[in-house]
């Protein structure tokens, strides 16, 4: 064992020598960087041999090395200064973690309280709750009879459902519902002029038929079409007025500042009461499925929270290409009194359902990301259109797979010229070289589904490219450096006006000097 010894002392002996050694080599080293006295000497040695040049450059070396230090000096007080800031002495630590506690305790103590109020309004409903949450609360007050909400749609005795509306709109579309006769003989067209007339005769609201053109040409190529401009153009009046003509009213969901996820749209499952809370949107989605009625869901102000948070999961799920492939979760089991339409705690996204959200641009709502814009059809709504005289138009029935129909007959019918198609690829290109942008695949199927519904409507191709591509593509022109892109605009117009013509693109061409004037202020 002595041996061990004897050999851990060397060793260790040998070890700590080395580090005093390293020690003493950055002392010597530190002493040596002060020498004053040292490069005192050096300089008298050779300042007799210097010239002109080297005093110049004698000075500037003296004021770099003095720099040098200064900074090392500064980055050391800099790195004590922040490494004492987080140091927390002892006893401050331990009255940090005593304040934690008993703030839990308060935090317990408001949600015992919660509960208790909650559990009397619940009962106060005629709901059964648990009883250990009344115990000794409201002891001595009176029953108070549950007052009859009323409904557009009859409910039922809810009993221990946990879908109390949606089952409502089981029974109610089980026993009371006949379903009406539709208008199956309109075309595109034909809607676009009768739905004008409608709006402004039996609603005193006017729109220009060129804007009833692009709403149902945007229907029949994407599932969410967003109404942007000013305030006070119609741009929640005009899913409204659709609602009216085809006698099926659209269902408005007020966005709110605070909306943060899909719960304030789907709602959600209160482990509390055992009920789901059950939203407008929820109802809507569910009703669709017992009606072929073409129905609108308005997202009023959707930009006044961040749409990409609360309607993420959506805008995924109508990604999707099969219609029954739509299903959106609600609860993770399935109930034997949950309603018919839920299979799994799921519910099915129906086809006859479009979303329409209107959007105000001004410094209190949130900008809209590419990820929605990508996915929507964007409609500007800039000016009030003028009155006019309107012969009375009556409402109509429309089934949507009479629209589906028409859709897809336009689409075989008014496909975009091989023509135009190489004029698109070459247009591409263009993008891509001087401005660093592409069509995309979605975007390139967007403009493929639109054009064809859009002549279908009464328009020109020209025109549906025209507009397509103003608001697909060059809107994302404001994403990129005004500096960038403002050389570039006038050669870009040129080369509209020898690809389509002087006279066409005129939407594209007014967009982009926009754009340059905007870049000029």
């Amino acid at each position: 064992m002595n041996a061990f010894f004897y050999y851990f002392y060397t060793m260790m002996e040998h070890i700590i020598e080395l580090f005093m050694q390293v020690v003493f080599a950055i002392g010597d080293f530190l002493m040596a960087l002060v020498d004053i006295p040292y490069y005192v000497g050096v300089f008298k040695t050779y300042r007799g041999d210097l010239s002109t040049a080297g005093w110049v450059c004698v000075i500037l070396v003296h004021i770099l090395i003095i720099a040098l230090i200064i900074l090392v000096i500064y980055l050391i007080y800099r790195g004590l200064r922040i490494a004492l800031r987080f140091k927390v002495p002892v006893v401050e630590y331990e009255k940090m973690k005593d304040e934690v506690v008993r703030l839990n305790r308060e935090v317990l103590k408001t949600q015992y309280e919660k509960d208790k109020i909650l559990a009397m309004k619940v009962s106060e409903m005629g709901m059964q709750v648990n009883a250990d949450l009344l115990d000794g609360v409201n002891e001595d007050s009176e029953e108070t009879e549950t007052e009859q909400v009323e409904s557009d749609v009859p409910t039922i005795d809810v009993g221990e459902l946990r879908f109390p509306r949606l089952s409502g709109i089981d029974q109610f579309y089980k026993t009371e519902y006949v379903a009406p006769e539709y208008d199956d003989t309109l075309n595109l067209e034909e809607l676009c002029q009768k739905m004008r007339n409608f709006a402004a005769s039996r609603l005193g609201l006017y729109y220009d038929l060129e804007i009833m053109k692009r709403l149902f040409a945007s229907l029949g190529a994407a599932k969410l079409v967003i109404l942007q401009g000013i305030s006070g153009t119609g741009k929640t009046s005009l899913p409204y007025a659709f609602g009216q003509f085809v006698q099926y009213p659209s269902a408005i969901c007020s966005v709110q500042p605070s909306w943060r996820d899909r719960t304030e749209l789907v709602g959600y499952y209160n482990e509390f009461t055992k009920k789901y809370t059950e939203p407008d949107f929820l109802k809507t989605l569910y009703e669709a499925q017992y009606v072929e009625d073409a129905r609108l869901v308005i997202l009023d102000e959707m930009n006044i929270a961040r749409v990409e948070y609360y309607f993420a999961e959506m805008l995924s799920i109508l990604e999707l290409p099969r219609d029954d492939e739509r299903f959106l979760t609600l609860v993770s089991s399935q109930a034997a009194s949950d309603p018919d339409g839920i299979k799994d705690g799921k519910v099915w996204i129906p086809p006859n359902l479009w979303y329409v959200g209107t959007i105000n641009n001004d410094d209190s709502t949130f900008a809209v990301s590419d990820k929605v814009y990508d996915r929507a059809i964007p409609i500007d709504l800039d000016e009030k259109a003028e009155f006019f005289e309107a012969p009375d138009q009556e409402p109509i029935r429309l089934n949507y797979k009479h629209l589906m129909k028409l859709y897809a007959e336009a689409k075989e019918k008014y496909p975009i010229s091989q023509q135009m198609l190489l004029e698109l690829d070459k247009l591409d290109s263009y993008l891509v070289k001087h401005f660093r942008l592409s069509f995309g695949n979605r975007i390139m199927r967007q403009i493929k589904d639109y054009v064809p519904c859009y002549v279908a409507c009464g328009g020109s191709e020209i025109d549906g490219i025209d507009f397509i591509f103003s608001c697909k593509i060059l809107r994302k022109f404001e994403s990129l450096g005004m500096g960038f892109i403002r050389d570039e605009i006038d050669g870009f117009i040129k080369y509209l006006d020898h690809v389509f013509g002087e006279e066409n693109m005129q939407i594209s061409k007014n967009y982009l000097l926009r754009l340059k004037k905007m870049g000029s202020n």
